[in-house]
């Protein structure tokens, strides 16, 4: 970004001296500005998809975590199906207290998948909106780069695909902001 500063300010230099390529080393000052603010909103968006990703992933170990406590309680109303018990009232309660808690890990489960699922939607989300954001960068340095060969070439048809493809990557960047 520093080299783009000084080139922009030999070009802004360069326009004192000639008075018509003004509005070309204007464009560009724009379409550098530009440049910055979508670049940003890329690696914000680029920013929340992992940290989206990174909850969702939790919560599966969380999930996992309660699968293994369910699968413990399951095994142990199994094996205790297998022994005969001197007291057997309080096997009995016992065995009725672990199934218990099987079923309550296993709705525990469902409400922890659901939050999972939705965090990875999100991420999802997020990444399609990086993704334009990225998208629109691109279109914007293009336009930069085809504006400054107006100011080599002095030929105003860079100038103006400049332009246009600097509304292009504006226009990309925007959708970024229309996705939910």
């Amino acid at each position: 970004m520093p080299e783009e500063l000084s080139e922009l300010q030999e070009h802004a230099e360069e326009g004192r001296e000639h008075p018509s390529l003004a509005p070309i080393s204007v464009t560009m000052a724009i379409l550098a500005v530009c440049v910055a603010a979508v670049s940003l909103l890329g690696h914000r968006a680029h920013t929340e998809e992992i940290l989206f990703q990174a909850r969702a992933s939790d919560q599966w170990s969380y999930y996992q975590a309660k699968n293994i406590r369910r699968h413990n309680y399951e095994m142990a109303v199994d094996l205790l199906s297998l022994v005969e018990f001197k007291a057997k009232a309080q096997a009995d309660k016992v065995r009725e207290t672990y199934n218990h808690e099987a079923v309550r890990y296993t709705k525990e489960q469902a409400e922890i998948e659901e939050q999972a699922k939705d965090l990875e939607k999100e991420s999802a989300l997020a990444q399609r909106k990086a993704n334009r954001f990225d998208l629109g960068e691109v279109f914007l340095e293009i336009g930069l780069v085809i504006a400054s060969l107006a100011l080599l070439t002095r030929k105003q048809a860079f100038w103006f695909l400049g332009m246009a493809s600097g509304l292009a990557g504006l226009a990309v960047a925007a959708t970024g902001f229309l996705l939910h």
